[in-house]
This record gives C-alpha cells, sequence and structure tokens, in this order.
C-alpha cells in the first residue's frame, strides 16, 4: 500500500474527478476525517455565498447544518451499506468519503450569478451524487449497484420524514 498522503487540496481535485483511488486513500487514511470536515465546511460556506440574497441559514448556521447533515448521512450509509447490503466499512471511512464526495459542491458559489444559479445546482447536485455514489463504494467495498441502493435508501430515509413534517428541501 502507498503510504504517501497527499494533500487536501489534492484530495479534493481528485474526489472532484471520482477518481476511485482518491477515495480509497482517504477511506484508509484516519487522519484525514478533519479534512472530510474541512471539506464539508468550505462547500457549506460557497453554497452560502452562492444563496445570498435569497435568505436561510447564514454561513454558520449553514456550517453547523452542513456538518450535521454529514454525519447523519455517513451514519445512515454506514447503517444501510455495512449492516443490510453487507458491505464492509466502519463509519469513519464512510464520514471520510462522503466528506470528499461533496467537493464539486464548492462550484455553488457560482449560484450567485443571476441566471446561472439553477443550472448550477442542477449540475453540482449531480455531481455530487455521483461521487457519493462512488464514495459509498469504494469504502463499502461493493459493486456499483449496491452503492446505488445504499444512496436511494438513504435518501428515502431522510426525505420521508421531512415530507412528513414539512421540513424543507436540502442537501443532507
Amino acid at each position: 500500500m502507498n503510504t504517501t498522503r497527499r494533500s487536501m487540496i489534492d484530495r479534493m481535485k481528485g474526489a472532484a474527478k471520482l477518481d476511485a483511488q482518491t477515495y480509497e486513500e482517504v477511506e484508509a487514511d484516519s487522519n484525514a476525517t478533519g479534512q472530510a470536515a474541512g471539506v464539508v465546511v468550505l462547500v457549506a460556506v460557497a453554497q452560502g455565498i452562492g444563496a445570498a440574497g435569497f435568505g436561510g441559514p447564514g454561513l454558520i448556521g449553514g456550517a453547523i447544518a452542513a456538518l450535521v447533515g454529514w454525519l447523519v448521512w455517513a451514519g445512515i450509509a454506514y447503517l444501510i451499506g455495512d449492516k443490510l447490503l453487507g458491505g464492509t466499512a466502519t463509519w469513519g471511512e464512510l464520514l471520510r468519503t462522503i466528506g470528499f464526495a461533496q467537493t464539486p459542491g464548492l462550484l455553488m458559489i457560482l449560484a450567485i450569478v443571476p441566471m446561472l444559479g439553477g443550472v448550477v445546482a442542477l449540475v453540482v447536485s449531480i455531481w455530487v451524487l455521483i461521487a457519493g455514489v462512488i464514495a459509498i463504494r469504494q469504502a463499502l467495498d461493493f459493486g456499483t449497484g449496491k452503492a446505488v441502493a445504499t444512496a436511494i435508501l438513504g435518501w428515502l430515509v431522510i426525505a420521508i420524514p421531512r415530507a412528513i413534517l414539512g421540513i424543507g428541501s436540502g442537501a443532507a
């Protein structure tokens, strides 16, 4: 195994490029949890700037919400993927890979540009979803089909209660 650790920026580039080896590296490096949290916070700040003028929780509230959402999403992915679908990962491994999968969300800062925001949001959402599936697949060491199933089931676990409670939409 390669013991060379790349910088957070290099890992973010690899994650954004959907490089499976980057996700494997992050999964294996227990010291990368802080970096993953940093990615989540940076993305939350970019989203907050991109949404300026549209209301919302502000930068600090957005960062806190993003961190909580990240923790919850990794926990749900762990329960579904590891316990139900037979993957092999720890919660920490999913936490790190899913955190880095948020990297394309940095482009949400461009949503502040009039008439570009909707397109940016759509493209970034799809990109983050694909990165999330790769992150789940690499962390849980199973196929893409099970990774997609984990992502869909996890989304339902979050979306259904939110819809019942009338909580607004937002990424978890």
